[in-house]
């Protein structure tokens, strides 16, 4: 399993390509050749990149899914919509896909933020607006997450 650390803001050129930082492009490098896969957020405004290993472990849990129970067809119907592989150029530049580039309204820059083993890709002005949003609760969101005695006992 990937764990990325770091959050880096950048600039798309006119074609909706960016430059990976150099940073992610360390932790990456024995994956870098891999490739990717980009897919819409479920809970938030923003793109997921996952590394292909990543990617295909997610796929192997959810083709566990009984696909012939209607709820599970719409999840993965509604997961996977507008999933797309990337490549990671000669100069380690990514191509944001037009219609990935309007769900997220993505302008010129960005941020790009690990979370944990994917980044997320963001317009900066929307990742603010969202940080600021959560900044006010997020010590009782820290609480209810992590202060469950489940997690501080190791379990």
């Amino acid at each position: 399993m990937v764990n990325l650390i770091g959050t880096y803001e950048c600039k798309a050129d006119a074609k909706g390509r960016l430059m990976l930082p150099a940073s992610y492009k360390k932790q990456l490098a024995a994956i870098l050749t891999e490739g990717f896969v980009l897919k819409r957020s479920v809970f938030q405004p923003c793109l997921e990149l996952y590394p292909r290993k990543e990617w295909d472990q997610l796929m192997l849990k959810m083709n566990k899914l009984n696909r012939f129970k209607k709820r599970n067809n719409d999840f993965i119907r509604r997961f996977t919509a507008g999933v797309k592989e990337l490549e990671v150029d000669s100069n380690g530049r990514i191509l944001i896909p037009k219609d990935l580039t309007a769900f997220a309204e993505i302008k010129k820059d960005l941020v790009l933020s690990s979370a944990i083993n994917i980044i997320e890709i963001w317009d900066k002005n929307r990742y603010e607006a969202t940080i600021e949003d959560i900044t006010d609760d997020f010590a009782d969101l820290a609480e209810q997450v992590m202060g469950d005695d489940e997690y501080n006992n190791g379990e």
